[in-house]
């Protein structure tokens, strides 16, 4: 079948959607782009991007950012995988209670997470919260900030990879690869290793490339622990400057786009996981 006539057989309201839904993204994109290029007076070019990329300090925010997200997606997988493997195999009536919980992070702000992890680990319980004078903040310690960033890292990017590795249980017969592996005398460690992971690999790659995109553009735990992020880094930028901003805000729609991307790619445009059957 020919693509002319592929595209005679799409419903026309859902073309009109298509088309209008495309546009609303994509044309405050190309705004953004344009508006990157015109840094220089009557000439178009890519000053603003060679500006901001060589900028030390976008370097080391961005590299930084890089390394807290590879410290959160690796976290989350340690955590998640083993949790929802265990809950299919032997609690499914737990199911309903930890979708709930994974969900909690669309309902309370970031804001509310980040103070919370500040009156909690920066200040004795009897001090008055309002008493700020008196906190000495754990982030004073570079190892206690990386700990404290990567942990709110991980709540909030817990609905997605949670559901990204449920999705890939789905598609997987856990019992019936449990119980071969036991029969051949694998252990727990062996089998969420060797047996479950590989099968949902595509699973993960889909939550840990949106965790990616998270860790890497949050703001609001960032800069309240005072991490210098990529984030927090292109929020000051944007109040002193115009052109580099829009420039690196171009460059991260671009990388979001290459990660879906890689996810197409690597599922082949199904979008679940090939089961180990």
């Amino acid at each position: 079948m020919s693509l002319l006539s592929r595209l005679r057989r799409v419903p026309f309201w859902s073309a009109v959607w298509f088309i209008l839904g495309a546009l609303y993204f994509i044309l405050p994109l190309l705004a953004t782009f344009e508006f990157s290029l015109s840094m220089e007076r009557d000439v178009v070019g890519f000053k603003a991007y060679e500006v901001a990329f060589a900028d030390k300090e976008f370097l080391q925010t961005f590299g930084y950012s890089i390394f807290l997200a590879s410290m959160t997606i690796i976290m989350s997988i340690i955590l998640i995988v083993p949790t929802a493997y265990w809950i299919r195999l032997r609690l499914p009536e737990a199911r309903r209670l930890v979708e709930f919980i994974t969900l909690l992070p669309f309902v309370i702000p970031a804001i509310i997470l980040v103070f919370g992890l500040i009156r909690v680990y920066s200040a004795p319980l009897n001090v008055p919260f309002t008493d700020l004078t008196i906190i000495q903040p754990l982030t004073n310690y570079k190892f206690g900030t990386n700990i404290l960033i990567i942990g709110g890292y991980m709540v909030l990017g817990l609905p997605y990879m949670y559901r990204s590795v449920d999705t890939g249980m789905r598609t997987v017969d856990v019992r019936t690869l449990t119980e071969a592996a036991q029969s051949l005398g694998a252990s727990w460690y062996t089998i969420v290793v060797r047996v479950i992971l590989p099968n949902v690999r595509t699973a993960l790659l889909s939550g840990a490339l949106l965790t990616f995109a998270i860790v890497v553009g949050e703001v609001v735990l960032a800069s309240f622990l005072g991490v210098k992020a990529f984030g927090p880094y292109l929020f000051l930028l944007g109040q002193h400057r115009a052109y580099e901003p829009a420039a690196l805000s171009f460059t991260s729609f671009l990388l979001t786009w290459a990660a879906m991307g890689i996810i197409q790619l690597v599922t082949g445009g199904q979008g679940q996981v090939a089961g180990g059957h």
